[in-house]
């Protein structure tokens, strides 16, 4: 994937590397249960969410992903994150995940993003493929998804446990063509 990391610039949203700096509003968002009810992860401490942070950085390392801080173009307000994990480039195909601070919601941020991370990932990375496992409850998710082009490719029964309840997964996808 290269040794620099790539930030992207548009007209209204910079994606740039997560900073030290970035730890609070990282634990803003992902301990609010909002945030985090369809969400893999929810931390109740800034130490745990620096695992988090960790894990962002050793994805990148370890080329088997990339996450971005979503901010405004001028870089002063933090929106959420979106990245790739699961990155596959002998499958060419990754999974994307995204998050946003609730004071952002319906602001279409993510109606912006993931394009962006889209296009990066066909152009940049050169896959085929991008995936999305969405709890089935989670509509909003998967409204957004289908408006950005991506396609219901099935359903995982039953596949996860979370909070001591079996939950299903939604599989979206979109192709590089």
């Amino acid at each position: 994937m290269g040794c620099n990391f790539p930030t992207i610039t548009t007209k209204t949203l910079l994606l740039r590397q997560f900073s030290d700096s970035d730890l609070l509003n990282v634990f803003k968002g992902l301990s609010d249960p909002r945030v985090t009810k369809y969400y893999g992860v929810h931390f109740h401490s800034i130490e745990e969410t620096m695992e988090q942070m960790k894990w962002f950085r050793d994805l990148r390392k370890n080329n088997t992903g990339i996450w971005w801080a979503i901010c405004s173009h001028d870089g002063r307000v933090f929106y959420g994150a979106i990245g790739l994990n699961s990155l596959s480039m002998i499958q060419k195909k990754a999974e994307i995940g995204f998050w946003l601070l609730y004071k952002y919601w319906g602001n279409g941020v993510m109606k912006l993003a993931i394009p962006i991370i889209c296009e990066y990932a066909f152009s940049q990375l050169h896959l085929q493929k991008i995936e999305a496992f969405v709890e089935t409850e989670n509509i909003n998710c998967k409204n957004l998804l289908k408006n950005l082009g991506f396609a219901l490719d099935g359903t995982l029964r039953d596949c996860e446990i979370k909070y001591g309840n079996y939950i299903s997964l939604d599989v979206y996808v979109k192709l590089s063509n």
